[in-house]
């Protein structure tokens, strides 16, 4: 076992960040920018052999790209063109002919934005200001006035500040699927396993289990490993991830001068801001993207029942509109559709029965209840990320909750944190030190799935970081900028 206690003194506090994929990558970056740590001082802790690309920017497949335009996404929230930059100082784009969209927009494959980021911070790896700990957590303690994190391979690290900056759950597929399936040779669980899809055979017939984002990257893999089997998609509504808007617009409406109290009412001023929108000339993307620049103050506007309504009844509606698909794998589905090949179903898997590799299945309609008898010979699942099982997602996050340190938020979407993004147990007290990164903290601060919305609450975790560090005080973790003080023993 290799031990690591750090005894100098408490004037060079030592940072460890678990998760090095955006969230975790980011909040180190703009901590280095604004703080001067030596060497010893920062660590994170990421089993992938490089920093920056985290689960959703590893993939090597070629059909899977960024679903947000280049010109939209940077490391730098003042300079939002900065990755595109880069794609053009670096020559990225060199042999993807498709990567420009229709109205001029860039679409590059999914893994360069990994590398961009790796890009920025390899300069502190490479000069020590970043300590790489290339392996999983397998634990977490809370040791006199410190965290003890423990990896697999039996590193161990004291802590004076901890940023959980993980990846939400891989999803969990339906239990009579799991409990009919386990064993099954093209019965894929996570989509999102490295060549998850080789074993599913060009002419198969394949069930997808899900009709958002990584429906249609599955899809769109097929198509390009040479799939010509007949496909069904399902869900409980039907919903499809929607497209980009066929011309850029500027951002139309207003819901924070006199944000809504309601969900109720919130869904009627969207829907009569899109009507406005729509006899002016423009499409709804432009309404969707102004409620997602307003998302935080709408979220904070809406009592926690209201917030739940959000959650309960209009998230569904909101998830197709706001993540959207790139218009390189839309195009794909769109064809599929159009030929016959895909099949869209509003349904839901009422049993299912594997007889040797052929796997008997019967969907239930959701508007007519009626039942559909189908055989399949593969099944994936693309129901999302399971928010409300990251207790149990990992040993020393479960172990943390059980010590009383961490919770799932009310809202059901992540860990509870309070608006210093400070982790809170189930008690609703705040443990010293322990920040929240990322879409875990959405439940507390609201729209924190979309890159852009990720690196500013980065920068802002950052901040807090950086506070604590210059007060010498990492057990009091306190807003800058003039913005109220937070007490670290409660909400």
């Amino acid at each position: 076992m290799t031990t690591c206690s750090h005894d100098q003194s408490r004037d060079r506090p030592v940072i460890a960040i678990i998760g090095g994929g955006i969230s975790g990558a980011a909040v180190a970056f703009h901590l280095l920018q604004s703080e001067a740590l030596q060497p010893g001082q920062l660590f994170i802790f990421e089993p992938r052999a490089r920093l920056g690309a985290g689960l959703a920017y590893d993939t090597r497949d070629p059909a899977h790209r960024i679903n947000v335009p280049a010109a939209k996404m940077s490391l730098f929230p003042d300079d939002l063109e900065h990755f595109q930059r880069w794609l053009q100082d670096n020559n990225a784009l060199e042999g993807d002919q498709t990567a420009v969209a229709a109205n001029g927009s860039l679409f590059p494959r999914r893994g360069l934005f990994g590398r961009y980021i790796n890009a920025m911070v390899q300069p502190f790896i490479d000069g020590g200001a970043i300590t790489h700990v290339a392996e999983r957590v397998a634990d977490v303690r809370r040791l006199d006035d410190r965290w003890v994190i423990t990896g697999e391979a039996g590193r161990r690290l004291e802590v004076d500040i901890l940023v959980i900056a993980t990846s939400h759950p891989s999803p969990l597929p339906p239990r009579s699927l799991q409990n009919a399936l386990a064993g099954h040779p093209r019965f894929v669980a996570d989509p999102t396993r490295p060549d998850a899809l080789d074993a599913i055979r060009p002419g198969d017939r394949v069930l997808v289990v899900g009709n958002g984002l990584t429906s249609a990257d599955v899809i769109a893999s097929l198509e390009l490993r040479g799939h010509k089997g007949p496909i069904t998609a399902i869900s409980r509504r039907g919903l499809r991830s929607r497209g980009h808007a066929p011309v850029k617009q500027e951002l139309f409406g207003d819901f924070v001068s006199q944000p809504s109290r309601t969900a109720l009412d919130l869904l009627r001023r969207v829907r009569a801001a899109i009507r406005k929108a729509e006899g002016e000339g423009w499409t709804w993307h432009a309404v969707i993207d102004q409620v997602r620049a307003q998302g935080g103050d709408l979220w904070q506007a809406m009592p926690l029942n209201e917030r739940r309504r959000v959650v309960r009844h209009l998230r569904p509606f909101w998830d197709v509109h706001r993540f959207r698909v790139a218009p390189q794998v839309e195009a794909v589905s769109e064809e599929a559709i159009s030929t016959g090949r895909l099949d869209v179903l509003a349904a839901s898997v009422a049993s299912v029965e594997a007889k040797g590799e052929v796997i008997d299945c019967t969907l239930r309609l959701s508007r007519s209840g009626k039942s559909l008898d189908r055989q399949f010979d593969a099944v994936v699942v693309t129901t999302g990320p399971s928010h409300r099982g990251i207790l149990g997602s990992q040993g020393w996050i479960g172990a943390l909750a059980d010590a009383g340190y961490l919770a799932i938020d009310a809202t059901g979407l992540g860990l509870a944190c309070n608006m210093a993004s400070l982790a809170l147990g189930a008690d609703g007290k705040t443990a010293p030190s322990l920040l929240i990164s990322g879409p875990l903290a959405r439940g507390t601060f609201g729209e924190l799935m979309g890159l852009p919305e990720v690196v500013e609450h980065a920068v802002f975790v950052a901040e807090q970081v950086a506070s604590a560090i210059a007060q010498n005080a990492p057990d009091h973790t306190q807003r800058k900028h003039n913005k109220p003080k937070v007490d670290s023993s409660s909400a």
